[in-house]
């Protein structure tokens, strides 16, 4: 479909002066992007100044661009795209009133054959918001909450931009999506629907479709093809005539064996080709997967009061993921590479779960097909959060319903979708303002929402709010939770279990320092209305985890202040995630906020807003990878060793549970093989594994710690290093010490085509290590290294490459300066 993505500009008028473009001389034009926002052309053209909510949502917006097509010729069907405008909007084809609208997620198709004249110009004026939500509206708000302006919620846009505490702007206006032009011939499949079902061991695939030829010739029997790993099958369509030139079909196709669509934490995601067959042509009908999908292990399993428990294909998935914010803040319309190398970085982290709230934006088509493609389940929210909407409105009802038929049009039978969400705390608003709870729920979200997904026949399961369930929505050990005991309200890590998280829709807010950032840490989050920042939360953990004052710290060791920082959010995240995954916990999974910051800063990102990972990236990426170890710290009854399985093959190897004394001796040692089934668990003592009682965890306190360090290592049939995982009885080795008396050694070696290998090793346990090739990228950051054994690195060439031989070196927590990398320049 080709876009109409060149030539475009964009000027600003005052609110209602210009009922068509504003001529030459008349307003200022500057170049502009489509998709795209103002805010995205005003920064490109060095124009930061008019960027704030007020001054941008205080003008009308045109954007203009002129195209050559000739008119529709006989037997043709030419259509314009508008796949989404921000937000009250009028598009004008060479001065024609195509369409208007008061929506950003409203998109449509337009014919508009007749309208072309060869030389073309296509208009879209946003019209001013700030007047708008200046004006009075009925019926009244029962509550208010302060997220962002009240008459938010008479209009359907994104509050990304419009919500001080975490996206305080600029806010989206302009065609943000793409705009385009197409010229169709032959037939043309409408109104399209494609479901794809399990049926014990066999697939079936039910299709319905109106098919239409353009020039009106009779149409052939239709027939459906489906192509993939599981073969290539084939069947014939129910045909009804609707007139000259038009059918009707629908039937289904049962695929014996069908290869199954699994999240890729548990196994592949097989995904199948589909087309139609009609009269000679052929018409791409997309991409399926097959997989069942429920919402815990039996059919009693009731979200609202136990959680959610998500399986796929009958086997247990541990829901482990993000919320997912815009990855180009000013656009909200990125490249598929863009989007492709987030999604990635969540899949490479061992996420399987991502969650689009409410306070966001529908996410495109080709993020969709990614998270088909890569194996991510999606949570989607419906974009509605916080407020009380105005239902009873026939023109707003109308509107949501034709977005909520829109999104589940595109999204119901993709295999990726796990959930469908009614709406972003408004539930918890209503309660926490000590309103009746039933006011939360409401036939948008009680009725209308859910029976909009059943007509669309989404195999997805409803959540009517996050959070929900309970006597209170917001408490965690019922139904649907927000969790930020340890976070946000500061509790100690003992909350973890003490809450009986059934499951985290968001959870663990931390001010992540990036290391583009100093002590400082740039912008911060912050609750509206409230006296302290993240930034406040992570010094907290920093004095509970560490030991020392922050402020004294940051005061007489800035650099060391960054450090400690950059790790301590990331430990107490795979704290909780170990806590939460160890199988005889209640939680069936967690999703972080959030996955990537939106502006510049210490967010709540685990990925800076360019696109880095921070240091609590990896620390959660070891936390959640499909094959992995952790320990617990159970008080009397010791250290609890885990391993889980996700992956489709069972696991047969050794654990090895190492003990150290002063961060270097070995004081003893135990070596068990072990077999864990496929998308299983296993949980041992760690004195059943030494075989005798030793007090690893030091809670008897008898006396000084026989040990600091708990080295628990997991290893393949052949020895290698497949999870380590390291606890400290007695505290951190926090203490910096010279590179002789930790004995850290590091040198580089090339590891073949585009990859070098970094060994390392040290005496004594070094702690938060991190080395730095310039031009090339660790496969891992912030690790430990076990005392007197080597450990061995991936680098990867960064794009762009880079002088691979200066300052490269590695650094550690315990570590005083820098030990260079040997090897280095030679590598380079």
């Amino acid at each position: 479909m080709p876009a109409l993505d060149r030539g475009w500009e964009v000027a600003g008028t005052p609110p209602g002066a210009c009922q068509a473009p504003p001529a030459p001389g008349e307003a200022e034009w500057l170049p502009a992007t489509v998709p795209g926002t103002v805010a995205g052309a005003l920064a490109a053209a060095g124009r930061p100044e008019p960027v704030g909510e007020s001054r941008i949502d205080s003008r009308d917006w045109w954007f203009r661009t002129v195209f050559e097509a000739d008119p529709a010729s006989e037997g043709e069907e030419v259509v314009l795209g508008l796949d989404g405008i921000a937000t009250v909007w009028e598009v004008h084809l060479n001065g024609q009133l195509v369409r208007a609208g008061e929506s950003m997620f409203e998109a449509g198709e337009h014919d508009v054959g007749a309208l072309l004249a060869g030389h073309n110009e296509l208009a879209v004026c946003c019209r001013a918001l700030g007047p708008l939500l200046e004006r009075p509206r009925r019926p009244r708000a029962r509550w208010r909450p302060r997220l962002a302006a009240g008459n938010l919620r008479f209009y359907r846009t994104s509050l990304h931009g419009r919500a001080p505490g975490f996206a305080p702007g600029p806010p989206p206006i302009g065609p943000w999506r793409p705009v385009t032009l197409e010229r169709r011939r032959g037939v043309v499949a409408r109104a399209l629907v494609v479901r794809s079902v399990l049926d014990g061991g066999n697939g079936v695939l039910r299709v319905e479709a109106r098919l239409e030829a353009l020039d009106g010739a009779p149409l052939g029997d239709p027939v459906v093809e489906l192509s993939g790993p599981s073969g290539t099958h084939r069947a014939d369509l129910e045909a009804v005539s609707e007139g000259e030139g038009r059918v009707a079909v629908r039937g289904e196709l049962v695929v014996p064996e069908v290869a199954r669509w699994w999240p890729h934490t548990h196994g592949e995601p097989v995904m199948h080709r589909v087309r139609l067959a009609c009269g000679g042509e052929h018409i791409d009908a997309g991409r399926v997967g097959f997989r069942s999908l429920a919402p815990g292990p039996t059919s009693a399993h009731d979200v609202e009061a136990d959680g959610l428990d998500l399986h796929v294909n009958g086997a247990r998935v541990f829901a482990r993921g993000a919320v997912w914010t815009p990855v180009d803040a000013l656009g909200l319309a990125p490249s598929e590479s863009a989007l492709r190398t987030a999604i990635e970085q969540a899949r490479d982290a061992g996420m399987n779960l991502l969650r689009l709230p409410g306070t966001g934006v529908y996410e495109s088509p080709v993020f969709h097909d990614l998270c088909d493609e890569l194996g991510m389940l999606v949570w989607q929210d419906f974009m509605f959060a916080n407020f009380d909407y105005p239902i009873a409105d026939d023109g707003f009802r109308a509107a949501v319903e034709r977005e909520v038929r829109q999104v589940l049009h595109a999204g119901a039978g993709r295999p990726s979708l796990a959930v469908l969400c009614g709406n972003s705390e408004v539930e918890q608003q209503v309660a926490m303002l000590g309103l009746d709870p039933d006011m939360g729920r409401g036939p948008l979200f009680g009725e209308l929402l859910p029976a909009l997904g059943a007509e669309a026949r989404a195999d997805a399961i409803y959540v009517p709010s996050a959070p929900c369930g309970g006597d209170l929505p917001f408490r965690p050990s019922a139904g649907v939770a927000n969790y930020f005991g340890v976070g946000g309200y500061r509790r100690p890590l003992s909350d973890l279990r003490l809450a009986r998280v059934r499951f985290a829709s968001e959870c663990l807010a931390f001010a992540n320092l990036p290391d583009a950032s100093g002590p400082g840490g740039g912008a911060v989050p912050r609750d509206v209305g409230s006296s302290w920042d993240f930034e406040d939360v992570r010094d907290h953990y920093l004095r509970l985890l560490y030991d020392v004052d922050p402020a004294e710290l940051r005061r007489t060791d800035p650099e060391r202040y960054a450090a400690v920082s950059r790790s301590v959010t990331g430990e107490v995240m795979a704290e909780a995630m170990g806590e939460w995954r160890r199988r005889d916990s209640p939680c069936g999974g967690a999703l972080v906020l959030c996955l990537r910051d939106v502006i510049p800063g210490a967010g709540w990102g685990l990925v800076d807003v360019g696109g880095v990972p921070k240091v609590a990236y990896h620390h959660l990426r070891r936390a959640l990878a499909p094959v992995a170890t952790w320990t617990t710290d159970e008080g009397l009854d010791g250290i609890a060793v885990h391993v889980a399985n996700d992956r489709v093959e069972a696991l047969h190897g050794r654990l090895r549970l190492s003990l150290y004394r002063d961060f270097e001796q070995l004081v003893e040692e135990a070596v068990c093989d072990l077999a864990v089934d496929p998308h299983g668990y296993w949980t041992e003592d760690a004195e059943s594994i030494l075989g005798h009682f030793r007090d690893v965890g030091w809670a008897y306190r008898f006396g000084p710690p026989a040990q600091d360090a708990v080295v628990v290592s997991l290893l393949d049939s052949s020895g290698a290093l497949l999870s380590q995982a390291v606890r400290f009885p007695a505290g951190r080795p926090s203490t910096p010490l010279s590179a002789a008396e930790l004995g850290l050694e590091a040198g580089l070696s090339p590891g073949g085509g585009s990859e070098a290998e970094l060994r390392l090793t040290s005496r004594r346990l070094a702690y938060g290590v991190r080395p730095s090739v310039p031009g090339f990228v660790a496969r891992d950051d912030a690790f430990f290294l076990e005392p007197g054994r080597e450990r061995v690195v991936r680098l990867d060439r960064a794009p762009g490459g880079g002088d691979h031989g200066r300052d490269a070196g590695v650094k550690a927590l315990n570590l005083a300066g820098t030990v260079p990398i040997e090897g280095a320049m030679a590598s380079a």
